[in-house]
């Protein structure tokens, strides 16, 4: 009985961990989408970004975060989330 229970704990805490890993952002953009489109919003969210140092290859608005693709020193990409209205990086 303690096992079944041990094991359906610990099978409930696997599948809760990969929702829990997810970045969580505000989801507040700078640009209203009723006045500019997507593209105009992941272009300016890749400027602001660049203009903090950041090497983005491309951007998009997914889940509330800026998803944003980064080149890495060895001429990778590395998926990085930030927050849209602070472009503090979220893990």
């Amino acid at each position: 009985m303690i096992k079944t229970i041990a094991l359906a704990l610990t099978a409930t805490a696997l599948m809760a961990a990969p929702a829990m890993a997810a970045a969580a952002c505000s989801g507040s953009y700078a640009l209203d989408k009723d006045w500019h489109t997507e593209q105009e919003i992941n272009d300016y969210n890749e400027d602001l970004l660049r203009g903090k140092g950041v090497d983005v290859v491309r951007a998009e608005q997914w889940g509330g975060c800026i998803r944003v693709w980064v080149r890495t020193a060895d001429g990778g990409e590395e998926m990085q989330f930030y927050e849209p209205m602070g472009l503090r990086r979220v893990q």
